[in-house]
């Protein structure tokens, strides 16, 4: 059940960061940072950190570039944590 959510979490984060890239290239309203952190603190940072990598998006926000590794190491010891039960 966590690997479902997990999949469905970093899925949707990695969409939302690249609707998010997107609109900023067209100076649309843009997603909230706070959403775009939320999204990693649920589970979504690995959807998150993929697609800073891979779009160049929010690398030079010192909070995401902190947080997300961050937040990955959590959610590491979440699942291992999970597993072993």
């Amino acid at each position: 059940m966590l690997n479902n959510y997990l999949i469905i979490v970093n899925v949707l984060s990695f969409i939302i960061y690249f609707v998010d890239k997107e609109k900023s290239k067209k100076k649309k309203y843009r997603i909230p940072e706070k959403v775009l952190l939320s999204l990693s603190i649920i589970g979504g940072c690995f959807g998150s950190l993929l697609s800073m990598c891979l779009f160049h998006h929010k690398t030079k926000h010192i909070k995401f570039i902190l947080l997300n590794p961050l937040f990955c190491i959590v959610w590491i010891m979440v699942y291992c944590y999970f597993l072993t039960k």
